[in-house]
């Protein structure tokens, strides 16, 4: 709406998540204008996307779980917490946690996995054990009782369907083999990352301007004098906790002492 000239301007646009919030990623551009360099912003606090077909006979299943991401076989980041199975993937804060690091690997095109712990209050030779002894006092049962009062029954199903069992069948005919992979199922399911869900759905953004480019004590810009940032702008993201909210207001407070003191001069 026109040129203005002032003695300090802070721009704290925010980034490219929830954008029904207002913030469209135009605060990039300004920042880009005054000669700053942008980390490419991605979605971070967000569901992840799955390519596996069985995704959808697990939807709304909810269990606690650890997650852990790996990238081309190198671990990228782990949390434990609820889990959320949807039709598309997976959901629930611990998924959030971590990722902002499979946002960033699919970005430079790395092949990502998440392996999951559906037990992972257990070592994985006790929950072993535990399968052993349960398998001996449940023989007369059948297999898809088996899992019953642990894990969800629509996880039960497919674990049997994953280990080729017969849900017929009765659990004293289980084989060594066949107890061995679920528990493999049980506390490594492994799954594929293929992407993100959108900015839409995001509850922040990680990368935006680079904060080598601005001084970490005033937030000031250190290529243009009187320019300051504050907030998701900046290429800072936190897990969740409120460690983003805490960041949005102390580098605002920051911003706007040293803003203030300037436009005094």
């Amino acid at each position: 709406q026109g040129t203005f000239k002032v003695d300090s301007l802070i721009l704290a646009a925010g980034s490219k998540a929830a954008p029904v919030s207002g913030s469209d990623g135009s605060g990039y551009d300004l920042a880009k204008s005054f000669g700053h360099t942008i980390i490419k912003p991605l979605p971070a606090l967000v569901q992840l996307r799955c390519p596996e077909k069985f995704f959808k006979q697990l939807a709304g299943v909810r269990a606690d779980a650890s997650v852990i991401l790996y990238s081309d076989g190198r671990k990228l980041a782990e949390d434990k917490g609820e889990v959320q199975l949807t039709d598309y993937g997976i959901s629930g804060i611990p998924v959030f946690q971590v990722s902002r690091f499979a946002a960033r690997a699919l970005d430079e095109g790395q092949d990502v996995r998440a392996v999951l712990n559906f037990y992972p209050e257990c070592p994985e030779t006790e929950t072993r054990r535990i399968l052993k002894e349960r398998s001996e006092r449940l023989k007369e049962r059948q297999v898809e009782d088996f899992f019953s009062g642990w894990i969800h029954k629509k996880l039960a199903a497919l674990f049997l369907k994953q280990a080729g069992i017969r849900p017929d069948r009765t659990v004293g005919s289980l084989t060594e083999a066949q107890i061995q992979t679920l528990g493999d199922l049980l506390c490594r399911f492994e799954v594929s990352v293929n992407g993100t869900n959108s900015f839409e759905q995001a509850q922040i953004c990680c990368g935006g301007v680079d904060v080598r480019e601005v001084d970490a004590q005033t937030m000031e810009s250190k290529k243009v004098k009187g320019l300051y940032f504050a907030g998701e702008i900046l290429d800072v993201d936190g897990i969740c906790g409120g460690y983003n909210l805490q960041w949005a207001w102390s580098s605002g407070a920051a911003a706007g002492k040293c803003a203030g003191r300037e436009s005094d001069k």
